[in-house]
Formats: C-alpha cells, sequence, structure tokens
C-alpha cells in the first residue's frame, strides 16, 4: 500500500507547551480506537483532564533530564497529530531490553506515514517489544510491517476491564 507523501509533518522531541497537544491525542485516539473495548472513563471530559495533568508532569521531568523514555511528537501545519514513547522493558516481562509504551496518531493521518515516522524516530530497527490490544487488527498490522511478531504471552488488564493484550517482539 503507498502511503501520501507528509512533507509538513514535523517528528521531534516533546517541549515546553506540549502537554495540552498531547493529551489531547492521547484521549482523543483511545476514543477513536478503543470506544467500546474499554470503560469510557478512560477517554471521557474527565480523562483529557487527568492526561494533560500527567503529561505536563512529563514535559517537566523530559525538560529537567529525569526520564528514562524517548518520546517524539508528530505536528502537521503546528498542530500535534500524533506522539510515541519507548524505552526500557517495563512489566516484568523483557523479551528485549526497549519497549515500545505508547504510540498514538489521530484517525485523520492515519495511512499517512506518521505513525512509521513517529516508531522510527523511538525505536529505529532496534529489538524491541510492545504491547497491543488483541482486539485492534489495524495496530496489529501496522507492527507486523514492522517487523513484530507474536512473543508468546497473553495478559488481561484488570484497570481496562480485562481487556485482552499480546506482547509482540522484533
Amino acid at each position: 500500500m503507498e502511503r501520501e507523501a507528509v512533507p509538513d509533518a514535523v517528528i521531534r522531541p516533546l517541549r515546553a507547551g506540549d502537554a495540552e497537544g498531547v493529551a489531547l491525542v492521547h484521549v482523543t485516539s483511545w476514543r477513536e480506537t478503543y470506544a467500546g473495548l474499554v470503560p469510557e472513563e478512560m477517554y471521557d471530559d474527565a480523562a483529557l483532564e487527568r492526561r494533560r495533568t500527567w503529561w505536563g508532569e512529563i514535559v517537566e521531568r523530559a525538560e529537567a533530564g529525569s526520564l528514562r523514555w524517548t518520546t517524539r511528537v508528530a505536528a502537521l501545519d503546528g498542530r500535534i497529530v500524533g506522539f510515541a514513547t519507548a524505552g526500557p522493558s517495563r512489566d516484568g516481562v523483557q523479551q528485549r531490553p526497549l519497549e515500545l509504551a505508547m504510540i498514538y496518531t489521530l484517525a485523520e493521518v492515519h495511512g499517512r506515514g506518521i505513525g512509521d515516522a513517529l516508531l522510527d524516530a523511538v525505536l529505529g530497527d532496534a529489538p524491541a517489544q510492545l504491547w497491543v490490544a488483541e482486539e485492534n487488527p489495524r495496530a496489529r498490522r501496522f507492527y507486523e510491517r514492522h517487523g513484530f511478531r507474536w512473543g508468546g504471552i497473553r495478559k488481561l488488564d484488570e484497570h481496562l476491564d480485562g481487556l485482552a493484550e499480546v506482547l509482540l517482539v522484533r
């Protein structure tokens, strides 16, 4: 599948003033992707306020140099439309030393190569692992295109009403 070129998309580090835009992408993409799969409280107005606060703290820590994680944002015409975060593997499962913790783009930019650019910006071609919702075929196809395969582990996330997640590795 050929992708539309996005010459005006900018992939850059997280910086001061980004908390609002990243929080909006975070919550909106959850609403677009997981409505009906996870509790609405994960993407409602209160969730947006919680994410603003959380991302504000992340931005402060990033500026202070106290994060072990790398976050990159995608801006299109000056507006944040996606982000990705990667760092040391967590959750006690370490099939690879590096983990993609989050990658989200707004549905309006799906298929335009922005997710590919974000993934490359935080992982390059390094061996890595990630967790993905088992019932998210679009995301699973995206990761498969980038060399990720079933890692042999499935878990139920109790915080998300038992949403099934699977480990992918490359």
